[in-house]
């Protein structure tokens, strides 16, 4: 139901004071601190593949109890994201970091000594269920604490840390899985989130969030020790005068009104458009080259060549995120994975096939980096962030579950050019939407960039004085 409460002005300008301070040891003890649990995260989701081949070669499990394994890991993902949405709008970044991230180390480690297969599969569902929610906190949360100059290149350096997992994750499965079993990987992550989840107690709420709830006191408690610490080594510029902030009350379908409809459409298109791109590509590599009648052992070594495009790719957007805008960069970048896609298609060897495969695997991170990472979460305003973030992540989790299904039809069809057909596809409708809805958010505040709320929204707008129209 629509809040009647009038708003109540903010005393605090949590936005203004942070935007104003230069990066210290305050903003890098954040990016760790969400870093460690987003790195965790990809490398329990990472470590399946090699789990699940020592259960099949053991006896352990099934191809169809595998099955129901990685199907049990994207429902617990997709209920997460959209949990994870809900929890961190209402009660807290801070909490809900905490809340999924004991969740999927709890049930990692409860995995680590199940006693069948049918136990480790409920086992990754609960791990699920932290590892979706995980994704959208934390890059939803990095945003809020970073200057708007260098928002950007923060949230792709989150993104490098959350990709360089894969290959970790592979490594240690290589030493570990032969040598001491599959039991240790799923121990190994558990009292890894169990160490981050003690460190993450020293994690600070985002101000921001905290004055939308009206808790003022601690916000400015929070403020003060930021902007502290970050006037030890240089003085700290003015305050620059910005609308002053206002509590109110908010909803989910406030997300489908009409002045934010738009954002949350883009949201989604640029989640289902990358996501595509993984799940119907980058996934399927290995299976492509050995249909081509490359052998096992020498097709996955390609493949680990065309994989060192994902931390190439993030470490591209700390480059480049800041300079050339998150719109501007997503279309530029999908239309030219649109061209790698198709001159992979029309490979005739290998070599150049090894080349455009990294190359499309380093411009698909970064568009994780410009997008998920850094543009969803800045196009809301603090009160829904989460909450649109989770929605667009559900509609992710959704394309990761189906895209198989339709590579499986298009490759019986025309193979791997039909497929790339379809990702190619997919990335023009992420030009072409960016092109047509999208907004520039580069090096604007979070406060600048929130929309405007009408009176045909699901609040009244005059509940939203305090934000900027446009």
């Amino acid at each position: 139901m629509p809040s009647t409460d009038s708003p109540t002005v903010s005393p605090v300008s949590a936005g203004a004071r942070l935007d104003r301070l230069p990066i210290s040891r305050f903003h890098k003890r954040v990016l760790w601190l969400i870093g460690g649990g987003m790195f965790l995260d990809s490398f329990d989701i990472y470590l399946a593949g090699g789990v699940l081949g020592a259960l099949a070669k053991t006896g352990w499990s099934t191809m169809n109890l595998n099955a129901a394994f990685l199907s049990s890991t994207f429902i617990g993902m997709l209920i997460g994201a959209f949990t994870a949405g809900v929890l961190g709008d209402a009660k807290g970044r801070k909490f809900t970091y905490q809340f999924n991230l004991a969740m999927f180390g709890l049930a990692s480690i409860a995995g680590a000594f199940a006693a069948n297969m049918t136990w480790l599969i409920v086992c990754r569902f609960f791990m699920g269920l932290g590892l979706g929610a995980e994704i959208v906190i934390g890059y939803g949360s990095i945003g809020e604490f970073m200057p708007p100059a260098v928002r950007g290149k923060w949230s792709a350096y989150l993104s490098l840390i959350t990709n360089s997992a894969l290959f970790f994750s592979t490594f240690l499965g290589y030493l570990v899985i032969p040598s001491i079993g599959w039991r240790a990987m799923f121990a190994v992550v558990g009292a890894g989130a169990m160490v981050v989840w003690v460190l993450r107690k020293k994690m600070p709420e985002s101000p921001r969030w905290l004055e939308s709830k009206g808790r003022y006191a601690e916000a400015e408690a929070i403020l003060r020790a930021a902007e502290e610490e970050s006037a030890r080594n240089s003085t700290l510029p003015p305050v620059v005068s910005a609308p002053p902030a206002a509590t109110r009350k908010t909803t989910v379908l406030e997300l489908f009104g009409p002045s934010q409809i738009r954002r949350l459409f883009v949201s989604i298109v640029v989640q289902v458009a990358i996501n595509m791109v993984i799940y119907g590509f980058i996934v399927w590599v290995p299976t492509f080259l050995m249909k081509q009648g490359i052998g096992m052992a020498s097709s996955l070594g390609y493949t680990a060549l065309m994989s060192l495009g994902g931390p190439a790719g993030a470490l591209l957007g700390v480059l480049l995120a800041d300079r050339i805008g998150r719109k501007k960069g997503l279309i530029a970048v999908s239309a030219l994975a649109a061209v790698v896609g198709w001159l992979y298609g029309h490979s005739t060897g290998i070599q150049m096939a090894t080349l455009l495969g990294f190359l499309l695997f380093t411009l698909t991170y970064l568009m994780v980096a410009l997008g998920i990472a850094t543009y969803i979460p800045e196009l809301f305003a603090t009160e829904n962030r989460m909450r649109a973030s989770g929605i667009a992540g559900c509609a992710g989790r959704i394309t990761g579950i189906f895209a198989p299904q339709l590579v499986v039809m298009m490759y019986a069809t025309g193979g791997v050019k039909d497929v790339l057909t379809m990702i190619i596809g997919a990335l023009v409708v992420l030009a072409v939407v960016l092109a047509v809805f999208g907004i520039e958010t580069n090096r604007r505040s979070l406060e600048d960039i929130a929309p405007a709320i009408d009176a045909n929204d699901a609040l009244p707008a005059s509940s939203l004085s305090h934000q900027s129209q446009r």
